[in-house]
Formats: C-alpha cells, sequence, structure tokens
C-alpha cells in the first residue's frame, strides 16, 4: 500500500504542477502579438498538456482508485474522502477547462485575456490547498 500512496503522491505533484504552469503559458500565449510567439506557446502548452498533465491526472486515478480499492471499508465511511472527492472533481472540471482553453488559443478562436488567465491561474492553488488540509488533518 506504500508503494501505491508514493506513486499517487508522485502523480498529484505532476498533475498540479502542469496545471500551475499550463495556464501560465496561456497568460503569456494571450499576450503575444507575433506568428512566432503565438505558435511556440502552442507546441508548449500542447506538449505540457498531453506529455505531462493528462498521463498525470490518469495515474492520480489508477493509484488514488487502487489505494480507495483496498481500503475501502475505512474511506467509504470518512466524510473527510467524499470532500476531497469533491474537490478532485473540481480539479478534474478545471483540468478540462485548461483543455478547452487550449483548443481554442491553438484554433486562435480564444476570447479570453491575460486578466482572466491570471486569475483563472490561481483556482487550482485553492484546490489543492482544501485537499491537503482534508487528507492530512481529516477534520470530519
Amino acid at each position: 500500500m506504500l508503494w501505491i500512496k508514493a506513486f499517487h503522491i508522485i502523480a498529484v505533484i505532476t498533475w498540479f504542477a502542469a496545471l500551475f504552469y499550463l495556464p501560465r503559458l496561456f497568460v503569456y500565449h494571450s499576450m503575444s502579438e507575433d506568428t512566432i510567439s503565438r505558435e511556440r506557446f502552442k507546441i508548449m502548452e500542447r506538449k505540457l498538456l498531453r506529455g505531462i498533465a493528462n498521463p498525470s491526472m490518469i495515474a492520480v486515478f489508477i493509484f488514488g482508485g487502487w489505494m480507495s480499492y483496498l481500503s475501502w471499508d475505512y474511506y467509504s465511511h470518512a466524510t473527510w474522502y467524499w470532500c476531497k472527492l469533491a474537490l478532485v472533481a473540481l480539479v478534474t472540471a478545471y483540468h478540462h477547462a485548461c483543455i478547452i482553453y487550449f483548443k481554442q488559443l491553438r484554433d486562435d478562436t480564444c476570447s479570453k485575456s491575460h486578466v482572466f488567465f491570471r486569475w483563472f491561474n490561481e483556482l487550482p492553488v485553492l484546490l489543492l490547498v482544501g485537499i491537503v488540509i482534508l487528507v492530512v488533518v481529516k477534520p470530519f
């Protein structure tokens, strides 16, 4: 179980690193004014999303699901666990919103400003704080 937990934590860290950086790339992308810069950001965003963010998210679900399965009697009755899963669902929705914005930026159809993406970039921080507090403190 400890190996599964270790790989789950590694996947969570990698996933959140990607979710912190991808919207930052959106900020710079939406500020870019020349074609060369926009094309460079499109490549960076694609590689980060497909090469790191998506595989990390899948690994989080695999290892997290595996741990949940192995200790279901405990987790199924833990309120903090269900609250954590609700926040993980929000992180997953955020990830999918990033995919939508990635496609819009890739297709040059995104109407969001760099200011929007600066605020958008803060959301995963709040979600991560909530998840960590629920997992470590287990307040309920």
